[in-house]
């Protein structure tokens, strides 16, 4: 894959709301087997799509692109010597996550503003449903919510909320509990949804609902983990764990290693290499 075909791949994964590393090597010093300008996406499982070098710089990359991914945060790493290679190489490494999906349902005015607003700020908005959405705002003006919102708790969405006057809103939480939802999940909804602003029209009402969201979107945990490391007993690279590729089991131990070379050459001889080992 060349790299204007990773970038077609990139967008690919944008549009589908996955996260990946783009890695671009921004400089070579031979020998080296890359050159500048080419490209490769990492993912957070730790396939590589496209070329940033081979055995000496891929395991590396690999690892600092998920550490990218796990802090959101760019860098660069650079690769000297080490493995097979003399030569000098550094990668620019950028985390892309995407922004978290809106599921709006009903067609009132507070569900079409805050469709607009949400776009505008950067959300992904669906209408198509609650199924895999990070935020679910039920607006349907009474159509059906409390199977909606039963189906949005279902779907483990982070923000469930619920337009609805305070009066309205109560009875259909205790519609809820009627259909036998735990106490837990109905207290997850947020029920009337947005910053109480008072008497509000329905734009106003989907401005205060937004707040909410960004307010949420901020304060959420983050879930993506920070990768387990180890060291490669033979050559002494620094291995992300779970995208490790060459692996065995030594004495009841997983060793994990940056490649097949030194995976050999570790089975070749192990009494000989005493590294850090996988946890």
């Amino acid at each position: 894959m060349n790299p204007a075909e990773v970038l077609i791949e990139a967008g690919r994964l944008a549009s589908e709301g996955r996260p990946y590393a783009l890695a671009t090597v921004l400089s070579v010093v031979r020998p080296a087997s890359t050159r500048r300008g080419d490209r490769a996406l990492v993912t957070p499982d730790g396939h590589v799509t496209g070329w940033i070098g081979g055995a000496c710089s891929e395991p590396t990359v690999v690892r600092e692109a998920l550490h990218a991914l796990a802090d959101g945060e760019s860098r660069v790493a650079r690769m000297e010597g080490g493995c097979a290679s003399e030569g000098v190489v550094e990668v620019l490494i950028e985390p892309v996550l995407p922004a978290p999906s809106l599921a709006i349902v009903g067609e009132s005015p507070a569900a079409r503003t805050l469709a607009e607003l949400a776009q505008v700020v950067g959300w992904r908005v669906r209408r198509d449903g609650v199924e895999g959405a990070d935020a679910v705002v039920v607006a349907t003006m009474g159509h059906g919510d409390e199977e909606l919102l039963a189906a949005a708790l279902a779907a483990d969405a982070g923000y469930v909320g619920l337009v609805a006057s305070a009066r309205r809103a109560a009875s259909v939480l205790a519609g809820l509990r009627d259909l036998g939802l735990a106490e837990e999940d109905v207290l997850r909804v947020r029920a009337p949804a947005g910053l109480d602003l008072g008497p509000s029209s329905q734009e106003e009402i989907a401005v205060a609902i937004l707040a909410e969201l960004v307010a949420w979107r901020h304060t959420r945990p983050d879930e993506t983990p920070v990768p387990q490391e180890a060291v490669d007993p033979v050559c002494g690279m620094t291995v992300a764990v779970e995208a490790a590729a060459e692996r065995i089991v030594h004495e009841g131990v997983t060793v994990v290693f940056c490649s097949a070379h030194c995976k050999a050459r570790f089975e070749a001889e192990p009494d000989r290499y005493a590294g850090t080992r996988a946890p």
